[in-house]
């Protein structure tokens, strides 16, 4: 299995090159040349294995580089002991038949530690394959991908790992997190400005070539832990691989299919759902939610991407993106595999802050995608309601999810059996949760709240989160947006 660029397809590298490099040296991202297949008979056997074997059987199909020895190192590392009963991605069934797929059960209560629990063993293997120096880590967060990097990469050998995050646009918990985050390889700033500051920045970062020369001198390269890196993204598709062989056991009716609901801003995590539809699994309908950032969902249903928009700091804040970066893989596929195509599209997106698709692409992503959007009124309402309903608790993200299915359904009517991602524990967003539930409970202090949450609804909270409590925070760092590559070269000592 190789892997080319999705705005140069003269590019072919190994896996364990794409994932050591992060990103393209042009800026394109790394994508498979094919993508490989599953059959009935595979599904069956890899139902019978738990999530380990699972996550092997996978992985083995994409990083062909990597032995057999390589890969039992990586996903016994990743996965051994580090999420609540060695089950990583439970299916939950509501009353009403839908499941949601719990993917918040690991270190930081977030379905980013499915991946970045496992892309420091990945990237670390990659680095000794290809011969590479000390690996610094580039993150961009919008919350979650944040303190789980830094979770993954707290003292792993010859790394360094920086984190940005926007000053006013993660959670009060989120924020904690990551400022009290032990390592002595790791460094947290946030940023004034939003997401998408810290994400470009960081992008102009990677493909500055006097920056990366001065590292090369220093004995360093660059990588990223954002879900641009194919190590992030390859193993979101094991956990729908998961969910369907769960289905499976459950004898559900899957004749037709099934659908999968996601919350997403960056697109990676129902991208990585579209790889496991294409290895086999399915999924019939990928329905995309979004909150009131909604430029993924004005795409889908009408080819216009535009993000010349008003930016929305949400309770959703984790979806608070108006740059998609993962949609880049996605119009590579649509494009078939058309590189240039891409590239044209990327370079009018970075020029204009728009781009449009027509004819048979549109017609394609309209078939693949259904999409939606909620507003923090109607996520609220969805948590309080369903938590009336089905006894079951829903952070802000996974309501949005909630709130645009239950729109789908009604305009078309489809009833086919859903899987619906839930990406964070309720608790991370403890303000916002209680405010649905008991708003009488508000107030200024976020333990009172987590303590009034759980004793209003009697579910418990996470240890991790509960852990912080009292944590002295070590980062109180904050920069420009044109300042952050002087933050990285200060951490650097270069």
């Amino acid at each position: 299995m190789l892997y080319t660029s999705t705005r140069d397809a003269s590019i072919k590298v190994s896996s364990a090159t794409a994932i050591s490099q992060g990103i393209s040296n042009e800026g394109g991202l790394f994508v498979p040349e094919s993508i490989p297949s599953l059959c009935e008979a595979d599904f069956e056997r890899i139902a019978a294995l738990d999530y380990i074997g699972r996550a092997k059987e996978v992985l083995k199909l994409y990083l062909t580089d990597f032995t057999e020895d390589e890969l039992e190192y990586c996903v016994n590392g990743a996965y051994n002991g580090t999420f609540d009963n060695n089950c990583p991605a439970p299916l939950k069934k509501l009353d009403n038949g839908e499941y949601i797929l719990e993917l918040w059960h690991g270190p930081t209560c977030a379905f980013k530690d499915l991946a970045l629990q496992l892309l420091p063993f990945l990237l670390t293997t990659s680095a000794k394959k290809v011969g590479k120096g000390r690996t610094v880590i580039l993150v961009a967060t919008s919350g979650d991908t944040g303190k789980a990097a830094l979770e993954g990469f707290a003292d792993v050998e010859n790394t360094d790992i920086v984190v940005f995050y926007p000053n006013n646009g993660v959670s009060p918990m989120q924020k904690l997190q990551m400022d009290t985050q032990k390592g002595n390889n790791v460094f947290v700033c946030s940023i004034n400005g939003n997401f998408d500051d810290a994400q470009s920045g960081v992008k102009r970062i990677f493909t500055d070539n006097s920056i990366k020369a001065l590292l090369k001198e220093n004995g360093m390269e660059f990588s990223s832990a954002n879900s641009i890196n194919w190590g992030r993204l390859v193993p979101q598709i094991v956990y729908y691989v998961s969910a369907y062989c769960d289905l499976l056991k459950n004898g559900e009716d899957l004749t037709n299919g099934f659908n999968v609901v996601v919350p997403t801003g960056n697109f990676g995590n129902i991208l990585a759902a579209y790889y496991a539809k294409y290895m086999g699994v399915p999924i019939n309908k990928l329905i995309c939610a979004s909150n009131s950032n909604n430029v993924l969902t004005d795409f889908i249903k009408t080819g216009k991407y535009d993000r010349n928009r008003e930016f929305f700091t949400t309770a959703s804040p984790s979806m608070d993106i108006l740059i998609s970066s993962n949609l880049e893989r996605m119009l590579y596929h649509l494009g078939n595999n058309d590189a240039k195509g891409t590239a044209k599209l990327q370079k009018s997106l970075a020029q204009t802050g728009e781009f449009s698709i027509e004819g048979e692409m549109l017609e394609q992503l309209q078939s693949l995608y259904s999409a939606g959007c909620c507003d923090d009124t109607n996520t609220l309402e969805t948590i309080k309601d369903k938590f009336n309903k089905y006894n079951y608790l829903l952070d802000t993200h996974t309501a949005v999810a909630v709130k645009v299915y239950d729109d789908y359904v009604k305009a078309s009517a489809d009833r086919t059996p859903t899987v619906i991602a839930s990406t964070a524990s309720p608790y991370k967003f403890s303000a916002s949760v209680l405010k649905a539930i008991d708003n009488s409970k508000c107030c200024s202090d976020e333990f009172e709240m987590l303590e009034s949450l759980m004793s209003v609804t009697g579910v418990d909270a996470p240890a991790p989160i509960k852990a912080l409590k009292g944590a002295t925070p070590r980062f109180n760092n904050i920069c420009e947006k044109d300042e952050m590559i002087d933050v990285v070269l200060k951490f650097l000592k270069i």
